[in-house]
């Protein structure tokens, strides 16, 4: 078995404003990480921190690029046990995907739609949750996850495990090792 880690924040920009509006929800963005220091944490938003509008497939950082610029962006980590064959899996697609990541667009349409309970599906575009949900599907792994998909309803997937909650920048995977998980 082998660990991924569901990373929900909420940044504070406009975008995220109306999202969170909309869901009613803590968190308007969801990331997946291959990695427990969130080194490998991919998703779809901002491919440039200062152009709310131009998004796709985004390797994020929490010291870089969009989580840089909004430094008290708040966070929720949430580890998630998957087989061995499963991780290779996600591995591989999200590899692919940053490969061929030119091909890969934003799904804005497909964003709000779900403010209207409606999904807009369009190839090779996702918003960052419908992303998530791909990857974990190409891979298997499977839940009660709905069709129209929101960042928080990661949380209702079997086997995750909140591990910590606060700020993205004060993150720190040594810590959570000494303690079963914070919140701050």
């Amino acid at each position: 078995m082998k660990k991924i880690y569901i990373v929900l924040t909420y940044s504070g920009t406009v975008l995220s404003n109306i999202i969170k509006y909309y869901t009613k929800n803590e968190f308007s963005h969801v990331s997946i990480a291959l990695d427990n220091k969130l080194y490998k944490m991919y998703s779809f938003g901002r491919l440039n921190p200062y152009n709310p509008f131009y998004g796709g497939f985004v390797h994020e950082r929490i010291n870089k690029g969009t989580f840089k610029r909004f430094s008290n962006t708040k966070a929720a980590v949430y580890s998630l046990e998957v087989e061995d064959e499963q991780y290779k899996i996600i591995e591989e697609k999200i590899k692919s995907m940053k490969r061929k990541r030119r091909i890969y667009k934003f799904n804005i349409l497909g964003l709000f739609a779900v403010a209207i309970n409606k999904r807009i599906k369009i190839k090779n575009h996702f918003y960052c949750a419908e992303f998530v949900k791909y990857i974990l599907e190409h891979a298997k792994v499977y839940g009660n996850l709905p069709g129209i998909m929101k960042p928080e309803d990661f949380k209702e997937l079997d086997r995750t495990r909140l591990k910590y909650k606060g700020l993205l920048r004060k993150y720190n995977p040594v810590m959570l090792e000494q303690s079963k998980y914070q919140v701050a």
